[in-house]
């Protein structure tokens, strides 16, 4: 495994981490569900991302057991809140009140003594940003959060946190969750830049766009049983890239996939990793084979001549990094 900088800050992430959204607590099975938390552990995966929202608490509860008999500094653990918790009018956003709850409620599903990083879910305009910073620097000051982080805010939102933060002498956010893939490619256009500049680091989720980078959604073809595709809670997220670009795409990709040996969510990682802004990348798994299989992208280094491939594939004129 290799580790990156999460942002500014000095701590070290892996490259790959292991998320629990839509898996763990849910629809994997307890068990097999702790095997690839500590599948994950045993390769030198350090970076472990949960929210409080993923199964209502269930998520956390599973990873907190799971990660309970390692030392509690060898592992980075986030997690983060924003959507309802529950029906009342406090029951969600980024209000001190609620995010003093949840990181409390968190700690106690994690059974640990602090979150490495907290990050808030989603920018929360009915509460005024300072509040919320000044939430997360007090719990920072207790020692119950080391970093904070956000998730899917604009470039505009980044760069309001950043000198709110610098104005107010807080504790800046170091890192940002987008959704970033082949596939989805949004933040390439303002909120990196932004976010080089200033010191914060993507950790990416969905990597795979849904499963739709993983070659095993055909044209024309039933989701295979098991699949996302296949359950009617979550096919629905997967839906928007099964259309006739993307498959086309996909196809052309598994090509350059098998001449280099590897496979193509191996390809689809090792591609966002080319990324210097990006400080890691969120799989999930089902399988502890899936987490080796996936982190084994970290030794893949695509050249030049296969990220213009790669390029001239998804058809876009975006600067490459390599």
């Amino acid at each position: 495994m290799h580790y990156r900088r999460l942002g500014r800050a000095g701590v070290k992430v892996s490259e790959i981490a292991l998320g629990s959204w839509l898996t763990y607590g849910g629809s994997v099975e307890k068990q097999v569900a702790i095997d690839c938390v500590r599948q994950a552990y045993d390769i030198g995966i350090n970076f472990f991302d949960t929210a409080n929202v993923y199964h209502r608490g269930a998520a956390e509860e599973l990873l907190g057991e799971a990660l309970a008999g390692f030392p509690r500094d060898a592992f980075v653990l986030a997690t983060k809140a924003f959507w309802p918790m529950g029906d009342g009018p406090n029951d969600k956003g980024l209000s001190r009140k609620h995010i003093f709850e949840q990181v409390h409620a968190s700690l106690k599903r994690l059974k640990v003594d602090y979150i490495d990083l907290f990050q808030c879910h989603r920018y929360d305009p009915e509460t005024p940003l300072d509040e919320t910073l000044r939430a997360i620097d007090d719990l920072i000051t207790q020692g119950k959060v080391l970093y904070a982080g956000v998730s899917e805010w604009s470039a505009v939102q980044i760069d309001d946190a950043l000198h709110t933060a610098e104005r107010l002498g807080l504790d800046p956010i170091v890192s940002n969750q987008p959704q970033y893939s082949m596939l989805e490619r949004y933040i390439e256009k303002d909120v990196i830049p932004l976010c080089e500049r200033a010191g914060v680091g993507q950790v990416v989720w969905s990597p795979l766009a849904q499963g739709m980078l993983t070659g095993k959604y055909k044209r024309g073809a039933s989701a295979p049983a098991g699949s996302r595709g296949a359950n009617e809670a979550t096919a629905h997220l997967l839906n928007r890239f099964m259309i006739d670009d993307n498959f086309v795409k996909v196809e052309k990709l598994q090509e350059i996939a098998s001449h280099l040996n590897i496979t193509l969510p191996q390809l689809a990682l090792s591609w966002i990793l080319r990324q210097p802004n990006v400080s890691s990348a969120i799989i999930g798994a089902s399988r502890p084979e899936q987490v080796v299989e996936n982190a084994q992208a970290v030794d893949i280094k695509l050249s030049m001549e296969v990220l213009t491939e790669i390029e001239t594939i998804l058809d876009e004129k975006k600067v490459m990094f390599c």
